[in-house]
């Protein structure tokens, strides 16, 4: 299969050689049986990092932007993640998240461990945010424990934006499996839900002493991306007034942006 040969034949020995990536806390994985990784998320390659360190088969919830990119590195990147078992999710929300939940129960009933990021999307400053409450669903659905993985160093190597990895040391630390049995027929119950939620990103928080913010992740994103839009608009209209006939008009606007209300 192209997974093993991927990890022990090809990126596996090159990886452990140039990164020399440990783990801590490896006896918490169960030698069989379902679970779920739930990880914190860093950098793109935590999705290379993960599963290299895990002694069973990982298969991530993959978003489907890596499947449908044109030309000859699209073509190249979903071929790569297609053959490594890697299953697309469309996270757009509504029938598309319903749907992406069913392709993760799939992989649990199976008897495999599945890895998910419960934020959602990539920090954008190293920091951890709210996660999204399909990873609880999951567990009370397929019965099955959710290990928190914490990735270390992953973003010094490779930040947002980077391409390529520069050299550097990564690790990951597993937790101990958390059961949420007590909970079992409650996965339509919403309260219960963010209460697992807020229970493995507390773990994941303890785990790895990231700062806690209580908001999603890809709502951090949005709200940075319009300031930096606003700060742009702002610049250029500073220099239109500062160029015009009426000095006062500019002097009365704010030099910054005021960042919207979290």
């Amino acid at each position: 299969m192209f997974y093993w040969f991927l990890k022990r034949i090809v990126l596996g020995p090159l990886l452990r050689l140039t990164f020399r990536p440990y783990v801590i806390g490896a006896e918490n994985v169960p030698e069989e049986g379902p679970a779920i990784l739930a990880s914190n998320h860093l950098s793109f390659s935590d999705s290379f990092f993960l599963p290299l360190m895990v002694p069973r088969r990982v298969t991530f919830l993959a978003k489907i932007d890596y499947f449908t990119g044109t030309g000859i590195k699209g073509k190249l990147t979903s071929m790569f993640f297609r053959s490594a078992g890697q299953l697309p999710v469309d996270r757009t929300g509504g029938s598309a998240s319903e749907a992406a939940l069913r392709t993760g129960l799939r992989v649990l009933r199976r008897g495999d461990l599945l890895g998910i990021y419960p934020e959602g999307t990539r920090s954008p400053d190293g920091r951890l945010y709210r996660g999204k409450t399909g990873v609880a669903r999951m567990s009370l659905e397929a019965n099955c424990p959710v290990l928190p993985v914490v990735m270390i160093g992953t973003e010094k190597i490779q930040p947002p934006g980077r391409r390529i990895p520069k050299l550097g040391r990564v690790g990951m630390r597993i937790g101990k499996p958390l059961d949420f049995a007590r909970y079992e027929g409650m996965e339509d119950d919403r309260f219960v839900l963010r209460s697992i939620t807020d229970e493995i990103m507390y773990e994941l928080m303890e785990l790895g002493g990231q700062e806690y913010v209580d908001i999603y992740a890809q709502v951090a994103k949005d709200r940075a991306k319009a300031e930096r839009s606003a700060g742009t608009s702002g610049k250029a209209e500073g220099s239109t007034a500062a160029d015009g006939p009426s000095p006062s008009a500019a002097s009365d606007r704010p030099e910054h942006p005021t960042a919207p209300a979290a």
